[in-house]
């Protein structure tokens, strides 16, 4: 299997069983060896008091992101931190895409930036993930 077969079983499978993100209306628009593109709509339930999108929930967007271009080489890994910047707010309507990019990637650790931005391309956060294979475990049995 190729690298971008593998990649597409990885999001594939991955998806099924990502409640949370599928709750949250989230779509995985693109994805490669090292690479996610994910979309979320805000929502009225996605609001807090101040009727912009809660800061949670982007962080949520990105973190998902962050999570299919980490496994998707599939080699099962996980979060081991993360920092966000959120530098604007998500308003009721606003298409968020949030774009994970492979910064680094050595032996069992990884380093990915992630982008969130809106409909009209305006920077809504930035976030860093830092990944941690597990061994040799893989998300699928090839």
């Amino acid at each position: 299997m190729d690298a971008q077969s593998t990649a597409d079983k990885v999001r594939e499978v991955m998806f099924v069983d990502d409640a949370a993100s599928r709750m949250l209306g989230m779509q995985v628009v693109e994805i490669g060896p090292g690479h996610a593109v994910l979309t979320m709509t805000v929502r009225v339930d996605m609001l807090n008091g101040f009727a912009v999108c809660h800061g949670g929930l982007i962080a949520t967007l990105a973190d998902s992101a962050f999570a299919f271009a980490c496994n998707s080489r599939n080699a099962l890994t996980v979060a081991s931190g993360f920092d966000i910047d959120i530098l604007r707010s998500a308003k009721l309507g606003d298409l968020l895409t949030a774009r994970a990019e492979e910064a680094s990637l050595g032996g069992r650790t990884g380093l990915y930036d992630i982008t969130v931005t809106n409909q009209r391309g305006e920077l809504i956060a930035m976030f860093r993930g830092r990944s941690y294979r597990l061994g040799d475990r893989k998300v699928f049995e090839a």
